[in-house]
């Protein structure tokens, strides 16, 4: 199953939808626009929260949690490395590897695919497709990869779109 994410370019507090594969709306991302670090939330179309990320303030390296309603389900961390960002996933037993700068990245389990990313490069902000092999694992799956491009937007300095670790 596939699902996309166009961030809306410049918009305040990061809120966005993210489409099914038939182009419908099926999620509704939305950022916190005065709070200490960087917090989102997920909802469905029905207006029920089904994820939540959150920055760890006080952290050297960047540190989020995802909770899916009370219980965090990861801890997305940047990895200290000198050219190539890496990341870690803790609480799933899934990995991460790819090229991030390229937008262009795949998370397993034991080698067996969770979601694969791509970007969409000649489009008016960014969009992405997430390509989830297990419906099961749509929101998880969801919030990791929202989780890792907040990281990478904060450390570019853009400060717009969504904050991972």
């Amino acid at each position: 199953m596939k699902l996309y994410i166009k961030e809306k370019f410049f918009s305040w507090g990061d809120k966005f939808t993210v489409k099914d594969e038939h182009g419908n709306d099926k999620y509704v991302v939305e950022g916190e626009v005065f709070s200490w670090g960087k917090k989102l939330h997920v909802y469905d179309m029905s207006g029920y929260e089904v994820a939540f990320i959150k920055q760890e303030v006080w952290s050297f390296l960047p540190r989020y949690y995802v909770f899916c309603g009370d219980e965090q389900v990861a801890e997305i961390k940047k990895e200290f490395s000198f050219i190539f960002p890496r990341y870690s996933i803790a609480g799933l037993g899934w990995e991460i590897e790819g090229r991030f700068m390229a937008h262009d990245y795949e998370i397993t389990q034991g080698g067996h695919p969770i979601v694969s990313i791509s970007k969409e490069w000649m489009t008016w902000g960014d969009s992405y497709e997430l390509d989830i092999a297990d419906p099961a694992d749509e929101i998880v799956a969801l919030a990791v990869v929202l989780t890792i491009d907040c990281v990478m937007e904060s450390n570019s300095g853009a400060g717009v779109t969504v904050s991972s670790n």
